[in-house]
C-alpha cells in the first residue's frame, strides 16, 4: 500500500473551514502525502492524520490572524501553518520563509499548482533576510524551536506594533515562561496564550500570541535595520 492510499478522506470540518477551497485543500494533503513523504518532508506516520494534525490545526490559526495583513511564516517547512492559513485567507499577503533548497521547491510546486497569487516562497534564514523582505504585520510559526530562541528570528521581521502567532502543544505555558527574559529585550510589550479550533479540532490548536512595540527586536535589531534601510536607499539612488 502506498503512502498516498493512507490518507483519510477528508472530514467534515475541512468543507466548514476551506470553503471554496476545499478542492485545492485536499489536492494540498494527497501532495504531502506522496511527495511531502518521498521527499523527506513530513514522515510517513504523520499521513493518516494529516487532516486532524496539520490542516486543520494549522487553518483554525486564522481565527486570530487580523483582516488584510501582511504574514511571514518563518520556518515553513512543508508550508505549515502558512499553506493552510493562505487556502482559507485570501485576504492575507504571505511570504513563506525557509532555508532549505528542497523546501522550497516544494512550497514553490504548490504555490503553482494550488493558484495561490497572494503568496511568495522565499529561500533563506530569518536573521539574513531582514532589511531585504519588508517588516511584516504577523510572523506565524509552527514546531520550528523553542518560543526564546524563535522569538529571536521572528520578532525581528515584524512592524512596529505587530505581533508573532505560534502554535504550540502542551509545553506553551513552560516555554512562554522561559522566554519571559528574552521576550523582553526583543521589545515585546504583552504575551498570552490563546486557544483556537472551538468546533473543529479537538484538542483544540494552542497559540502563543507576542505583541511588539515600537521596536521590534530591541535596540540592537533597531540598529540593524536602520542601517538596511540606508542602504537600499543608497541603492535605489545608484
Amino acid at each position: 500500500m502506498t503512502e498516498a492510499a493512507e490518507l483519510p478522506p477528508a472530514p467534515e470540518q475541512a468543507r466548514e473551514v476551506f470553503g471554496d477551497r476545499f478542492d485545492d485543500a485536499v489536492r494540498y494533503a494527497e501532495l504531502l502525502a506522496e511527495a511531502g513523504v518521498q521527499r523527506g518532508l513530513i514522515g510517513p506516520r504523520e499521513v493518516p492524520r494529516l487532516w486532524e494534525r496539520h490542516l486543520l490545526n494549522c487553518a483554525v490559526l486564522s481565527e486570530v490572524v487580523p483582516d488584510g495583513v501582511t504574514v511571514c511564516d518563518v520556518g515553513s517547512g512543508a508550508g505549515l501553518p502558512g499553506i493552510p492559513l493562505a487556502l482559507v485567507r485570501e485576504d492575507l499577503k504571505i511570504t513563506l520563509l525557509e532555508p532549505l533548497l528542497r523546501r522550497t521547491t516544494f512550497l514553490t510546486e504548490v504555490v503553482e499548482l494550488l493558484g495561490l497569487d497572494h503568496v511568495t516562497v522565499v529561500r533563506g534564514r530569518a536573521e539574513e533576510v531582514m532589511g531585504k523582505l519588508q517588516p511584516v504585520h504577523v510572523v506565524t510559526a509552527r514546531a520550528v524551536a523553542p518560543l526564546d530562541r524563535l522569538a529571536t528570528w521572528g520578532v525581528p521581521l515584524l512592524r512596529p506594533y505587530g505581533e508573532m502567532l505560534a502554535l504550540k502543544g502542551d509545553t506553551a505555558e513552560e516555554e512562554l515562561k522561559a522566554a519571559t527574559t528574552a521576550l523582553s529585550k526583543l521589545g515585546a510589550v504583552g504575551t498570552s496564550i490563546v486557544q483556537v479550533g472551538e468546533g473543529i479540532v479537538d484538542p483544540l490548536s494552542t497559540v502563543v500570541r507576542v505583541e511588539v512595540g515600537e521596536s521590534p527586536g530591541g535596540v540592537r535589531f533597531a540598529a540593524k535595520r536602520a542601517k538596511a534601510a540606508r542602504t537600499g536607499r543608497t541603492r535605489r539612488r545608484r
